[in-house]
């Protein structure tokens, strides 16, 4: 029988007053019993309008109906055959915005729970698999792959599951990208990312760590080296900055350094060897789940005071809601329609405060949201030891400065078609953050998809 209840099966997690002081994770996952009931309301639409929500076009329906009678199993292969990545995706996801928000059920009630059955069949197959996956027959052709992040991760299976012998190229000392260094341990275990890799180690990909393409070889050489097609999946890792007064005291963090200290260096552990500020007042300037990410490492850090400051309202907050409410529900202090104008600090250059003025909202701008407008005369200091900046980041600029015929737009991103991720270098395809500037994991991921696809087509025509 059908389930026709109208909300979701509810997400155990832990307690808000708990979990604030740990770096454990948060959501704690279905139940087989609950994943069942979960997959019961699904109504096995046939025209699937949720397969054209997913940037990776999962067949949701297919495996929501194997969970529906117990065969895991089968889920699972019907998710691993569309996604690299089941169980980050399952988690990291914002599902509401994508799948879950073409979902039937979500038109007089609450969608199905795709992202949670995502994530239950991939920590499911983790916990049961004996064997890793078979390495497909090669085909004796070679790629190259630059960042092991989401889109690089997700380009390097598809081509290694068509036989290509497939090597990446990681500049930090560890693989996973933004899933490694970017986001926390409460909203994705790393060993969870390990596991994920390990797959793809499977599959035959090689990964290369400490490799900085750009200055320890350049993508010229790696055509030199016999390499028939390159992806470049290398991140929007440059933080952006206000540009206001006393960014440059102590106490002040881009948000990539603060998170990148906590979450690949470990930095709340107590025998770590990575230095962080242990902060009494803390204020994070953006609104997007980044800035989340560092308000709620920062509390869990022990900071008796944190505050997310941002220039617009609640409703035009680009973080997903249920990050959100999770900030909320531990604590965060959220000061809206509120923007930096200058920080503040001691003669020893230490933050001390920062001054903020209140906004008002405009006319929509370019990006639809509206225009925040500043109050005159309505200026106040808050009172914080750190300041944490999460306004955006941008491409590095190394690659294209070291990389002959390769366009760049005004924001220093590569130019790339939408669909194949072609660049106007031949052989040389790109996508996630490094086209589209700071984006989703699944956009990425599904940027890396389309570039596999496009990248075996261009191999082959080479060939013919």
């Amino acid at each position: 029988m059908p389930n026709m209840s109208l909300k979701k099966n509810e997400m155990p997690v832990q307690a808000p007053e708990e979990r604030n002081r740990n770096f454990d994770e948060v959501a704690l996952g279905y139940t087989l019993e609950q994943a069942m009931d979960e997959a019961a309301r699904c109504l096995n639409c046939k025209h699937k309008p949720c397969v054209g929500g997913c940037p990776v076009a999962i067949d949701i329906p297919a495996f929501i109906q194997e969970i529906k009678v117990g065969n895991l199993a089968k889920a699972y292969e019907i998710l691993s055959a569309s996604t690299s990545l089941p169980a980050v995706c399952g988690r990291v996801c914002p599902q509401e915005t994508q799948c879950e928000q073409k979902c039937v059920r979500g038109i007089k009630g609450e969608p199905v729970a795709i992202g949670r059955l995502e994530r239950f069949v991939a920590d499911w197959h983790m916990q049961n698999a004996k064997e890793p996956p078979a390495k497909p027959a090669a085909n004796g052709h070679k790629a190259a792959v630059i960042g092991a992040g989401p889109a690089g991760l997700t380009c390097a299976g598809d081509l290694a599951k068509k036989g290509y012998q497939v090597t990446i190229f990681e500049a930090l000392h560890l693989a996973g990208g933004v899933l490694v260094y970017g986001i926390p341990q409460f909203r994705l275990p790393k060993e969870i990312v390990r596991k994920e890799i390990d797959n793809l180690k499977a599959l035959g990909v090689e990964i290369q760590t400490n490799m900085v393409v750009g200055k320890v070889l350049t993508i010229d050489e790696l055509f030199e080296q016999g390499f028939e097609s390159v992806f470049i999946g290398s991140g929007a890792g440059l933080p952006n900055f206000m540009r206001i007064p006393g960014e440059n005291l102590k106490g002040v963090y881009s948000a990539n350094e603060f998170l990148t200290r906590i979450n690949l260096m470990k930095a709340y552990k107590a025998d770590s060897q990575t230095p962080i500020l242990h902060a009494k007042n803390v204020a994070v300037v953006g609104g997007g789940n980044v800035a989340m990410d560092a308000a709620r490492c920062a509390k869990r850090l022990g900071a008796e005071k944190v505050y997310i400051v941002y220039r617009r309202s609640l409703e035009e907050l680009p973080a997903r809601k249920e990050e959100v409410e999770h900030a909320m529900e531990e604590g965060i202090d959220f000061r809206l329609l509120n923007n930096p104008t200058r920080i503040l600090g001691d003669e020893q250059m230490n933050v001390r405060s920062m001054e903020c003025i209140q906004m008002e909202l405009g006319e929509p701008d370019a990006s639809g949201r509206r225009r925040p407008i500043a109050k005159p005369g309505s200026e106040f200091q808050l009172d914080v030891d750190c300041v944490i900046i999460a306004i955006g980041t941008s491409p590095n600029p190394l690659l294209r400065s070291t990389t002959k015929g390769l366009e760049t737009n005004k924001w220093g991103c590569i130019v790339a078609d939408e669909k194949t991720g072609a660049t106007s270098r031949e052989g040389v395809f790109a996508g996630g953050d490094a086209v589209t500037g700071a984006a989703t994991v699944i956009l990425a991921m599904g940027a890396g998809k389309a570039a596999a696809k496009a990248m075996d087509e261009y191999m082959q025509a080479k060939r013919a």
